[in-house]
């Protein structure tokens, strides 16, 4: 019997007896006091927004802060846009931001890589202005971000591995400190792609006014937190690429299943140590909205904003027989709630784009996919996932008009005019 666990960050499989020596070793580790990590200074409640990065002010913010504090962030407010600025650029006009959202969804992240890549085949994936990950989505946004020379890393990256070079479930973390599984070839799979040449690459991105967001959720605090990585990129202090591969290791870091990422901070000369793990379980994917971040260049009538959301899974009800378990009925559950959660996150994204006349445009993996597969990251599965995204993105994706249960027109990929209109009814001004 294959139960389903945890469906953001790295989808985790596991058969019954695996499971139930999981458990035994988590009841072992905490009866014996072993399953606690490592001490450390926790930044004080009443500091947690002063709280910074040594020689890198100014990076991140809180990802539930209102919109006048993202305004007012100076690093990622500006997305400046010259008139004549993007003439020549792909599948896109001079006056048009393109902002691309990426999802969590562990193995099925392979689906987001290939419509992306298979997008940028058929000539007419735009250059994003702003994009944003939550932990698979994480791994692919750097690389999107970076443009078409990056697509056969990207592909390289959903399709050429599998589960023993993403973690190692024969150590026993939580003997160790605070997670099921190993999490150190993640960390070295993100180190082989997000080299010193890699962060110059997207310093030199940001530096011409675009934005790569990754969330990841500060433990302590229990709140997203936004990181402006291009920011980093272009600070050239000696720590921002253990800093940079350490962000995107925690996005995709399932607590308890893989350890949390410890991050170094500063408030009056003091250190202070953060936790922080997938952004998944803050927000499945996030939008800031685009009134309070984008200052064009170009007239405020003429500018429009395209919005595309990939959500690594499926967003339609799957049928499963569960089995009458503890475990087969919380993982069930567990699965069912953050399902739910990512289309609340769709909804609330939906109803900001209504608001700003952003025209929506939504991808998930079709309720047509039919590939299984009995442990997380099987490369035989993610292989077959990327080429359904593949075939998708290069055929021309039926793209949603809106979230599950609002009535919408799919509209094909390849045919969303660069200079379409926004919808009857919303306006092509950024308020």
């Amino acid at each position: 019997m294959v139960i389903r666990a945890i469906e953001y960050g790295p989808v985790m499989y596991a058969s019954r007896s695996a499971m139930r020596v999981a458990a035994l070793f988590l009841m072992t580790g905490l009866l014996c006091g072993c399953a606690s990590m490592f001490p450390r200074d926790v930044v004080p409640k009443r500091l947690i927004d002063e709280a910074e990065l040594a020689g890198m002010p100014n990076v991140r913010v809180w990802g539930d802060a209102p919109p006048e504090a993202l305004a007012a962030l100076s690093t990622i407010k500006q997305i400046r846009r010259k008139p004549n600025a993007a003439h020549g650029r792909l599948g896109q006009q001079p006056d048009e931001l393109n902002i691309l959202a990426i999802s969590g969804g562990g193995d099925n992240g392979a689906f987001g890589a290939g419509l992306l890549v298979g997008w940028g085949d058929a000539g007419t994936r735009p250059e994003f202005d702003l994009v944003t990950g939550v932990s698979a989505g994480a791994l692919t946004a750097p690389f999107v971000y970076l443009g078409r020379t990056r697509d056969a890393a990207l592909k390289e990256v959903f399709t050429r591995y599998e589960r023993s070079d993403i973690y190692d479930p024969g150590v026993v973390a939580p003997l160790l400190g605070s997670g099921l599984v190993d999490s150190s070839p993640l960390e070295s799979l993100i180190a082989k792609y997000v080299d010193d040449q890699f962060l110059r690459d997207i310093a030199m991105e940001r530096r011409k006014g675009r934005v790569l967001l990754i969330g990841t959720t500060n433990l302590d605090a229990q709140r997203p937190v936004l990181w402006d990585v291009g920011r980093i990129a272009m600070s050239n202090h000696p720590q921002a690429l253990p800093l940079f591969r350490k962000i995107l290791l925690a996005s995709a870091s399932v607590p308890g299943a893989f350890p949390p990422v410890r991050i170094k901070v500063s408030v009056a000369d003091r250190t202070y140590e953060e936790l922080h793990v997938d952004g998944g379980v803050t927000q499945q994917v996030f939008v800031p909205r685009p009134s309070t971040i984008i200052c064009t260049d170009v007239p405020a009538k003429r500018a429009a904003a395209r919005l595309f959301i990939i959500r690594n899974g499926k967003i339609n009800p799957e049928w499963e027989a569960v089995e009458p378990g503890i475990f087969s009925i919380s993982l069930r559950s567990i699965s069912t709630l953050i399902k739910n959660q990512s289309i609340g996150d769709l909804y609330r994204i939906y109803a900001k784009a209504e608001i700003d006349g952003t025209d929506f445009n939504l991808a998930a993996i079709p309720s047509t996919f039919r590939a299984t597969r009995e442990t997380s990251f099987e490369q035989g599965y993610m292989q077959a996932l990327y080429t359904e995204g593949y075939r998708s993105g290069f055929e021309g994706y039926q793209w949603m008009k809106a979230p599950p249960g609002i009535a919408n027109n799919p509209k094909p990929l390849s045919r969303v005019s660069s200079s379409a209109s926004p919808p009857a009814g919303q306006s092509a001004e950024l308020r």
